[in-house]
């Protein structure tokens, strides 16, 4: 179970870090999500995801339980109970950790192609502006038309371009938190070897208490 979840974990850290960088990889990406999110596989992800959740509702209760069983008077856990609560503990810290990765990239998708919807229109739109402004001369009325459908435009484009800079802001700060969290991974390898070496130390300990 650890081994898979730090699988998807990894999984989900390289989507992360190709969503970062602009090579032709993201283009693929983005294309099979797209595809991904069409027909019954948004319930699919959604089913598996409430999965999960429950799951780790249901290990974070387990280790609740056990630490309400505690012996004798001290309170102290026993070994085994001991090695059982640091396993569940860290199977509900990757499984949280790994629902988090997963709405980070669904966000990431949805950031970039909101960004790429709005350049294509900005584009349309300034190409509109070029053939207005260096079209022939007509009638007064016709000018006054196009004078006035370029003002719009010329509106339209400001706004495009208040909304792209602030998706570039929130991009450039999902990029922030994608490197944050590839840190936080690094600092959960270095904690599931702490708990394994625990782990180790543990057994030996329950091992020589039952030769006693």
């Amino acid at each position: 179970m650890i081994r898979l979840l730090f699988s998807l974990i990894l999984s989900e850290m390289a989507l992360i870090v190709i969503f970062v960088f602009k090579t032709p990889l993201r283009k693929l990406v983005i294309m099979g999500l797209d595809k991904l999110k069409r027909g019954r596989a948004p319930i699919v992800v959604k089913a598996v995801g409430s999965t999960i959740f429950v799951v780790m509702m249901s290990t974070v209760y387990s280790v609740m339980q056990i630490h309400n069983r505690r012996n004798g008077d001290d309170g102290e856990l026993t070994p085994t109970d001991q090695i059982l609560a640091a396993r569940h503990l860290l199977e509900a810290s990757l499984m949280g950790f790994s629902l988090f990765l997963a709405l980070m990239i669904d966000r990431l998708h949805h950031y970039i192609r909101e960004l790429r919807i709005r350049r294509k229109n900005m584009e349309a739109v300034k190409k509109q502006n070029r053939i207005i402004e260096h079209g022939n001369n007509g009638s007064q009325d016709e000018v006054k038309a196009l004078e006035s459908e370029l003002t719009a435009l010329k509106e339209k484009v400001t706004h495009l371009e208040s909304e792209l800079e602030e998706k570039t802001k929130e991009a450039s700060e999902a990029e922030a938190h994608a490197n944050a969290l590839k840190k936080q991974s690094e600092g959960f390898l270095l904690e599931y070897d702490r708990l394994l070496e625990d782990n180790q130390n543990l057994r030996a300990q329950l091992q020589s208490s039952d030769r006693r």
